[in-house]
Order: structure tokens, then sequence, then C-alpha cells
């Protein structure tokens, strides 16, 4: 079986192959697209229309005399307004339409990458920080919106200006033309050189903000343990040197891209002044007229200019480059835990006689990714009937919650199959799977609503009825009622305005909501008062009747009603019986009773 880990980096590419990455996310909006380069492509032509305005106006206005110079001022002045209104209408519709383009590719990504990370595996997220998924959501994606919604239109449109201009300047003077190309040809070189080390500092940058937002992420999400501990000093002291070398790798690329855009303006406007010379020398001599020199003047400075706001727009582009490639790996990750091609049906028991749904290990072995050495579960079968309660003890580190996690199919075991109603697992659809169990983990996860909407959690489309019943249930009605707004109530981030056994009761109501044959509880009264335990063991008993049940529990007490109680120690069954007959057996069962019901009569 194949496994993945946390993202890891893909071979070097360049900047425009590496952005192409972004190419399915562009083609849903190519009418916006075709729009935008309309009105770049005016407003680059009104730009371009200005040089030879002027040319029209030395020449023609300048150098008539009476009337007919005034006249073709007045007409030229008249065109250079016009074209200004067609260039700042054109600017405009550029900017609405490429602005609302890297809003919304934006958003597609943000929402695509998400979607994709919900979907992967317990492995990928016990090797993947948090705090990083969250900076590629958000840092990452806000660069890739500047170079959609800014870089990409500024880029295209000094490219315009660039062909444009030089297209213009040929026209105007080939010789002198032709002494900028060479010359310029000579400045990209460096240009390039230094771009490339723009991009490698990009991507360093921005996996430097990552790993401080991850540092962030871990230390806000255990404030309680961190101040018990004293450690805020010693935490803002981590963070601030997590900080400190995101802001080194960031000067060291702002230093690299300050001295990119300084060699680059300074290469260029070097040639072009040279050309200039000799373009006044030309003028002199008669060889070109006022007006073609200014005209070649002002194509000049469009060709400087284009050349170096590409320049400007090569660094957005190669640190966009740098989040785009991050993203793509976050992309690429496949959970080893996929749907099956063609699933199977689940089978429903329709028996009177037997309730829930059966489940079958056969031969189950399996390794924790993380521990490829040490067998978690080793050779385990097991059969269960429906309707029956099976209770699982033994000691820390047995493999029971392991067994929760690959009947839930978190893992896929290396070895051996689990079969729910006679199907293997594997062949079943996920959602159908996991929609046909519930279960109540040992740390209980409470989401940031309120407690209506907390307890819905198990089934969506209950109604508000369903949920007040599913809390009756669950013990958790009264405590609710009490809360200031009722099951309108925040419960606050993780359920910080809960008790843990209050956090405990309104899992087991959500688990109950959803009313599955295959129910699992995984310590589910542990962390009760034993007023709260007797109430929701009752309640428990009474929804155990019709359906299959799972009970992990390291309180014996809780247990000795079971129909068997299976005890595992190292991934191995190594006893299986009723409580009572455990206990005869004088075994690893037998000792732990005697150890915690002694230690009951000692409190007593």
């Amino acid at each position: 079986m194949s496994t993945t880990s946390s993202p890891t980096p893909l071979s070097p590419r360049s900047s425009l192959a590496t952005l192409k990455g972004l190419l399915p996310f562009l083609k849903p909006y190519r009418f916006q697209f075709i729009l935008a380069g309309l009105a770049l492509i005016v407003a680059a032509s009104a730009t371009l229309a200005i040089p030879y305005a002027f040319r029209q106006m030395i020449d023609l206005g300048f150098g008539g005399h009476g009337e007919r110079g005034i006249q073709h001022v007045n007409l030229t002045f008249l065109a250079l307004f016009a074209v200004a209104c067609v260039l700042g209408i054109a600017t405009a519709a550029r900017f609405y339409m490429v602005s609302w383009l890297g809003e919304r590719v934006t958003t597609d990504i943000r929402k695509a990458v998400y979607a994709h990370v919900i979907t992967q595996s317990p492995e990928f997220f016990e090797t993947t920080q948090t705090g990083e998924v969250l900076s590629r959501l958000t840092t990452d994606t806000t660069l890739i919106q500047t170079v959609i919604g800014t870089s990409i239109s500024m880029a295209l449109r000094n490219v315009l200006l660039f062909l444009g201009g030089m297209a213009m300047l040929f026209i105007t003077s080939p010789k002198l033309s032709s002494i900028i190309i060479v010359m310029l040809a000579m400045v990209v070189l460096p240009i390039v050189l230094f771009g490339r080390r723009v991009r490698k500092l990009s991507r360093d940058s921005q996996d430097r903000i990552a790993d401080a937002s991850a540092v962030a992420g871990e230390i806000l999400n255990a404030m309680p343990t961190v101040q018990a501990f004293t450690h805020e000093h010693i935490e803002a002291q981590r963070f601030s040197v997590s900080v400190e070398g995101a802001f080194d790798t960031a000067m060291r690329r702002i230093r690299a891209r300050s001295l990119l855009t300084m060699v680059a303006i300074l290469l260029v406007f070097g040639a072009i002044v040279f050309v200039l010379w000799l373009g006044a020398n030309s003028v002199m001599q008669g060889s070109m007229t006022g007006g073609e020199l200014g005209q070649f003047i002002l194509y000049a400075s469009i060709v400087a200019g284009a050349i170096g706001a590409l320049s400007e727009v090569m660094g957005d582009a190669q640190r966009a480059a740098g989040a785009t490639e991050r993203l793509i790996e976050l992309m690429e990750v496949q959970s080893p835990i996929q749907n099956p091609a063609h699933p199977q049906r689940l089978p429903v028991k329709h028996s009177q006689e037997a309730k829930g749904a059966s489940l079958a290990l056969r031969d189950v072995k399996f390794y924790y990714p993380s521990r490829p050495q040490t067998a978690a579960l080793s050779h385990l079968s097991l059969d269960i009937q429906p309707g029956n309660t099976v209770a699982i003890v033994g000691s820390s580190g047995a493999g029971k919650t392991t067994l929760f996690q690959l009947i839930m199919r978190f893992y896929d075991p290396q070895h051996g199959q689990i079969l729910l109603n006679g199907v293997d697992i594997a062949q079943l659809d996920l959602h159908v799977l996991r929609d046909a169990i519930g279960i109540v983990p040992q740390d209980t996860i409470i989401f940031s609503a309120n407690a209506m909407e907390n307890i819905r959690y198990g089934k969506a489309d209950a109604s508000d009825a369903e949920v007040i019943a599913a809390a009756k249930m669950a013990a958790a009605h009264e405590f609710i009622e009490r809360l200031p707004d009722g099951y309108q109530s925040f419960l606050g981030e993780r359920g910080v305005r809960l008790s843990g056994g209050q956090r405990q009761r309104i899992a087991i109501a959500r688990a109950l909501l959803k009313n599955p044959p295959l129910l699992l509880l995984d310590e589910a009264t542990s962390a009760l008062d034993a007023e709260s335990e007797r109430l929701v063991q009752g309640a428990l008993e009474l929804a155990m009747q019709d359906r299959t049940t799972l009970i992990i529990a390291h309180r014996l007490a809780t247990v000795q009603r079971a129909d068997r109680i299976i005890v595992m120690e190292h991934g191995h069954i190594v006893e299986t019986g009723t409580h009572t007959s455990l206990v005869e057996l004088g075994g690893v069962y037998a000792k732990l009773a005697a150890l915690q019901f002694d230690l009951h009569r000692d409190d007593d």
C-alpha cells in the first residue's frame, strides 16, 4: 500500500512553467480575459499614439507659420485630449476586469485547495502542520491574487508598449533603433541571472512565513497548557526567533530584487541615453527633424519604462511562482485512503431478531506509517454479531483506538480484511461506510458554533426537535437549557465555555442523533462525574439495544454488562469472555479488575 507524507518539494521549474499550474483556474473565465485584453490593447494603442501627435505638433505646428500653424497646434491638442479620454476609459475597464479576475481566481484556488486538504487521511495531518496549510491558503493565494489581478495585466501592457514602441522606433530611425537593440540584448543576461536568485529567495521567504504560522497556530491552540507551565516568555521568544528568521529571508529577497531593479534601470537607461546622444548629433547634422527626434525620445522612454516595469513585475512573478509551486505541491498530495472505482452496496439487516450491523476482522495486521517497525495490531481476528455490545479493554498502547481507526477506515491495514455486514470496508464508498458508524472519541471536538449546531453535526438535516431528543438521551438537555441562550448559546472555540463532562455529553448526543447501526464509544464516559456517568450510562444502554456497539473503557465498571469483553495487549487479543468468566480465569483482566475494585474499596 502506498503512503503519503507531507508535501515535498517538486523538481525545479522555471517561473513560467510553474505558473502554468494556474491555467485550470483561469480557463473558466476566458470571456473576462478577452474583455480585459481588448481594454489593454486600446489603452496601449492610445499610449503609443501620443508621441506621434507630439511629432506632428513639433514639425507641422511649431514649424508652420500664421493661421495654419495655429490650426495644427489646436488640432493636435484636441487629438491629444481625445486620446487621453480613450486611455482613461480603457485603463479603468482594464483595472476593473483584471481586479475581478484576481479576486475570482483566488477564491476558486482557496476553495479547491481547502476541499482537497479536508479529504486527506489522518496520516497527512500527523506529518503536516496546520499552520503551514493555513499559510498556503492565505499568504500564498494572496501573492497569486497580486499576479493575476495586477502583475499579469501590467506585464501584458508593458509587453505591448515595448513591442509597439520598438516598432515605432524602427519606423522613426532604423539606424538608432538597431544600435539600441544590440545594447538592450547585452542588458538582458544580468537581469535573467538576478531573476533566478530572486525566485529562489522568494520560495525560501514563503517557507519561513509558513513556519512562523505553524508555530503560532500550535501555541494558540494550547494556551491553557502554555500558561499552566508559565511558558509565555519562552513561547514568545520561540515565535520571535521564527519571525526574525522570516524577516532575514525576506530582506535577502528584497535586497536581491532591489539590486535587480537598479541594474535593469541603469543598464537600460544608460543604453538609451547613449543612443539619444547619437540622435541629437543626427539632428544637428540635418539627417533627422526635431519632431522625429522628439518622437524617438518619447518612444524610447516608453520602451525603457516598459522594460523597467517588466523587471518589477518579474519580481512579483517570481514570488507568485514560489507560491504556486507550494500550492501545487499541496494539490498533488493524494490520500492513501481512496474510494473504490466500483463501490459495493452495504447490505441492510432486515431481521427483527438481529438489529445493528455485523462486524468481522480477518487476520488484520497494521503498522502506522510513522512506526513501520512496530505492529500496532498483529493477526487480529474477531467476529461481532448484530446487536451485540462488545467491550475492549487493555493498557494504553494495546491497540484499542487503532482498531477504531481501522474500522472507520482512517487507515488501511497492510494485511487482512475488515467486513461490515459481510462486505470488505475497502470496497465501500467512504461516505456510506462512515454514515453507518457513529463514534464518540476520547478527545471530544466542539466547533465554534452554538449547542444546537454542534449536536446537529451528527445529522445535518435533523430538526430542532430531533436535536433536543438526542440531547435528552445524552443527559445534555438540562445543562444546555441553563446556558445563557439555551441551545443557541455559542460554545466558544473548541468548546472552551464547557466543562470536560459537558463536552463529552455533546459528543454523545451528536452520535445518538446520527442513529447508526454501529456505535463506537472510545472512553465515552471518562470525563463525567459520578452523577452524569450514571445518567449517560443509562441513556447509552437504551441506545445500544438497537445497534452493534464497541466500547473502549479503562474503567471496568462501565463494561461489566457487555455481551463480551475482549482484552488486548500489544496489538493481540489475549482474552475474551464475560466479566464473570474473565475474573474466574485469573488472567490479565482479573488483575485489572482486582486492582481497580481494590482501589475503589480503599477510596470508600
